[in-house]
């Protein structure tokens, strides 16, 4: 490639020069370059719509100046040829070659393109705010060819690209004001004026190389005679002969673990290291970092190193076959930590503090970490298995929870086999990988013919399912001399399982066992052992450990005692833990409420949890609270994947004399799609609800101060960036009505980044013998008399507090007469984006009361849309009631939505990771 770089314009003016050597069995009459570049082009590709699903809105916002693309000039061989590129699959194109290329025979290509370059916003990967460029994917590149194809893949912003091993020589014209790191080798150096410099790199046998241009080098060199290691890793607190050391030991590491790298140069870039950061040490801000500099910076450099050691080492399809680059990644930093930090707890210096020394999570080693993270998604049913494609895998365990497992269960399989089987198969496989394109099962193979038991239930259940594991003892018994148990397999599945003898826990015996039947027995010598333990070092990557011990003391008042801890903490199989934490709540009529909130809800999730929380209104000097009692049933081979059984209970003031108490029973089942990245959720609902109020003198509403209610609700939720869909349905059954109604809302972003909210509700009584409208559809604002939302004041009609806005049933913003329809109503809401979060809204609607004509309502204003759903305000404008903006207190007309809870705000930044 002869490649000029014009800084200002972005782009990379390209003349490629192509030698295809047909190295398979099959002639060939196309060929397929990657062209990953062009999948910035605009807002329809692939890449943008993975965006969208992972409600990243910097692409779709985004200028033009700021998206890439490869505009091709010419592709010849010794005459023209024809290539295409479909709309479908913008990030490759077909060659189709003017003559068959039969095996063994070479083609030369010759190309001329400009590649324009995205911003770095987006991927890390780009052009960057200093006027340099970080350029990763950015050439035309042939496709690697397997099992007689083309493996053709779009670019998902994974850093999987199926390249055919190739050997490059590449020559980059950039201004003499800027330099270029590369983990090619340097050739030369030619200064041809004073204005640009012409640099000539090489590679042979590599899949893919990265390139860095900046106006400041920020890379330095360490060379230790294995492999020259270019860096820029930001750690200004450690300086650089720690550095030196650190990176020696890894490289050391890396060379004698895994295998000598097979090229002379590696990256490891800040880039790098921010598209895949080590998750916990990310999370906290530098000023209460509990690990020292000099540990974050090897961490750092370990994980990317690694990761980057691999990817350029190991000549496979990094899409399908992504769990070998995550197993053999994390087994690594396992041992590296293993060998050099022994010792080291995951929260690092908080583990020795005596305030944290209850936690159970500051007594884990680093190496446990890696457990919980899968555990986090194994526990909410959201775990999928390793073997799956890197791109249907959902972000946090194509990031996270995945990576972690594959890692675990290498060490779990070396464990189990010992004698230095794994370290050996991951050599050899990775030697392997010099001579030849490989794939997963050159792994499994290796593994296989190496180890001198059979270990296809590691490929079958570890690596190509999402089946659990979970073991417990039952019948056990004890003699002075001995210990006898059998095995219960709660999920039939067969694994095999380390039994562990503890003595004032200290290991005293360790043995595995392999239960393939369901009532194995089994006798160890029990070595005064006054605990048994299943998996007590946690090298099988189990459900749940809080049935894996037996006491085998002689008196034994609880197998589990109780255990208070502040705040939150981590499952501790060896205790009940009761979490307790203050809250605060506010309503106009309790004024603040503080409290203490009582639970069971660790970090994972667990089947049964309680919610205890005891208030004191202090506007009314009495107590109040809520609490919930739930129990999660989840299906992992169905559609139907969670059944939720729940009671909850609610005690505060609705009216400024007057209790409200709510009992909630109810079930939720909810349905998910098949594919985990689709947004697409269901769910069922069904709850009686039971209301006892107090009188009040405020409230003349004359309805039932008591009353029970049946609900049964249907919701069908698609959501993303771009189109966001809901169906609800609702009917409802008391003894003094029954009513049914439904909405459907639907939310567009266009192409011209201008967004519409559409919104379609209809409701109608079944029947209705009340005598007041406390039960009617509300136009404006529901009665809310299942006490669903947070109303900071549910019965003013008049004031601040009455101005707080709730999207459902009518939906109008504009306080209008008739205000309730207790026979039927519909509405329509609309919104749409003039500029940024400024909308204009407007609502249409017929709403009919007993003994009267259908009535015609309409509002329009303007929408501050400020955070959707969660901060917004409405300024009327035009309604029945003619121009309100004119009309007098129009400070009282403007409605609000605030949302406050922690956990409903939470979920605007988790819903990209889920």
């Amino acid at each position: 490639m002869e490649v000029a770089v014009n800084l200002e314009l972005k782009t990379l003016n390209v003349k490629q020069d192509i030698t295809y050597h047909n190295i398979s069995q099959d002639t060939l009459t196309s060929i397929v370059l990657n062209d990953w570049n062009n999948a910035f082009a605009d807002k329809n590709t692939p890449l943008a719509k993975r965006f969208s699903d992972e409600f990243y809105r910097g692409f779709h916002l985004a200028k033009a100046v700021d998206r890439g693309k490869t505009t091709i000039l010419s592709l010849t061989d010794t005459m023209a040829l024809e290539w295409e590129r479909n709309e479908k699959d913008p990030d490759f194109i077909i060659v189709k070659l003017n003559q068959r290329l039969l095996p063994g025979e070479k083609i030369d290509l010759h190309l001329t393109y400009i590649a324009k370059i995205p911003n770095d916003k987006f991927t890390h990967f780009g052009f960057d705010q200093n006027g340099g460029m970080l350029l990763k994917n950015w050439f035309l590149s042939p496709a690697r060819f397997e099992n007689h194809n083309f493996i053709k893949y779009n670019n998902f912003n994974l850093d999987d690209i199926a390249n055919a091993a190739t050997d490059y020589q590449v020559e980059i014209k950039i201004p003499n004001s800027y330099s270029i790191t590369t983990d090619l080798n340097s050739v030369s150096k030619d200064v041809s004026n004073n204005d640009y410099s012409i640099y000539s790199f090489s590679g042979k046998n590599r899949t893919d190389f990265s390139l860095y241009i900046e106006k400041q080098r920020s890379f330095r060199t360490y060379d230790n005679g294995l492999v020259e290691v270019e860096t820029n890793l930001k750690n200004k607190k450690i300086d650089e002969i720690q550095k030196a050391i650190i990176i020696d030991r890894v490289v050391s590491f890396a060379t004698d673990f895994i295998g000598q790298y097979p090229h002379e140069k590696i990256t490891v870039s800040q880039t790098d290291y921010d598209r895949n950061p080590f998750y916990g040490l990310n999370q906290l801000p530098s000023f209460i970092s509990p690990f020292s500099d000099d540990f974050i910076f090897e961490i750092q450099f370990l994980k990317t190193f690694l990761n980057n050691y691999l990817k350029n080492s190991l000549r496979m399809d990094s899409r399908k076959d992504n769990w070998v680059y995550d197993a053999i990644q994390i087994y690594a930093m396992m041992k590296y930590m293993e060998l050099n930090h022994l010792d080291k707890k995951m929260l690092g210096r908080l583990s020795d503090m005596k305030l944290f020394k209850s936690y159970n999570i500051t007594n884990l080693t680093f190496n446990e970490q890696y457990s919980y993270y899968y555990m986090l998604m194994a526990r909410k049913n959201l775990d999928q298995p390793l073997g799956d494609p890197k791109n249907t895998l959902i972000k946090f365990n194509e990031q996270i929870a995945s990576k972690y497992r594959a890692g675990l269960s290498l060490s779990y399989l070396d464990d189990y086999l010992n004698h230095n089987i794994v370290p050996e198969s991951v050599k050899q496989f990775y030697n392997l990988n010099k001579n030849q394109q490989t794939n997963r099962y050159d792994f499994e193979k290796i593994l296989t013919q190496k180890s001198p038991k059979k270990i296809d239930w590691f490929f079958n259940t570890i690596i190509d399912s999402r089946d659990i594991i979970d073991y417990k003892f039952s019948n056990v018994s004890r003699t002075p001399d001995s210990v006898t148990f059998s095995i219960k397999n709660k999920t039939g599945i067969y694994a095999p399982i380390p039994i562990y003898g503890l003595k004032k826990n200290k290991i005293v015996f360790k043995e595995w066992i392999e239960p393939k039947t369901k009532d194995s027995v089994y006798e160890f010598e029990r070595k005064n052992a006054d605990k048994i333990v299943i998996n007590y070092d946690n090298e099988v990557p189990e459900y749940n450990q809080r049935n894996n011990w037996k006491s085998l003391k002689s008196v034994v008042i609880t197998n589990r005692p109780i255990k208070f801890n502040f705040a939150k903490d981590l499952e501790d199989p060896y205790y009940n833990q009761i979490l307790y934490i203050p809250t605060i709540y506010y309503n106009y009529y309790d004024g603040l409420t503080p409290g203490v909130r009582f639970h069971n809800k660790t970090i994972l999730d667990k089947p049964f949890t309680f919610d205890i929380n005891p208030a004191f209104s202090t506007k009314t000097g009495s107590l109040s609270g809520s609490s919930a009692f739930s129990w999660n049933q989840y299906y992992r081979n169905s559609t139907l994947f969670n059944v939720r059984y729940s009671f909850s209970q609610n005690y505060f003031h609705y009216a400024p004399d007057a209790t409200y108490l709510r009992l909630n029973p109810m079930v939720v089942f909810r349905i998910r799609e098949k594919d985990f990245r689709d947004n697409r959720k269901q769910q069922f609902l069904f709850r009686q609800v039971i209301v006892n109020r107090e009188a009040s003198d405020y409230i003349t509403d004359n309805s039932e101060p008591n009353y029970s209610i049946f609900n049964a609700r249907y919701s069908n939720t698609k959501t993303e960036l771009i189109d966001h869909f809901n169906l609800m349905t609702d009917l409802q059954f008391s003894s003094g009505f029954g009513k049914v109604s439904g909405e459907i809302e639907y939310r567009r972003l266009f192409q011209n980044n201008r967004k519409l909210n559409l919104r379609l509700f209809a409701g109608s009584f079944v029947y209705n013998t009340t005598n007041s409208d406390y039960f009617s559809f509300g136009l404006d604002r529901p009665t809310d008399y299942l006490f669903d939302y947070n109303l900071f004041g549910r019965s003013e009609s008049t004031g601040f507090f009455s101005q707080q806005y709730v999207i459902a049933e009518g939906g109008f913003k504009s306080q209008l007469e008739p205000s309730y329809a207790n026979q039927w109503m519909t509405t329509l809401n609309a919104s749409y984006a003039v500029w940024n979060w400024v909308e204009l809204y407007g609502d249409i609607g017929f709403l009919k009361n007993k003994h009267q004509s259908e009535h015609f309502v309409y509002d329009t204003g303007v929408r501050l849309n400020l955070v959707p759903d969660y901060f917004e305000l409405y300024f009327p404008v035009y309604s029945n009631k003619g121009w309100e903006i004119s009309q007098p207190n129009y400070n009282e007309k403007v409605r609000f939505i605030i949302t406050f809870s922690p956990k409903t705000l939470v979920t605007l930044f988790t819903r990209k990771w889920f």
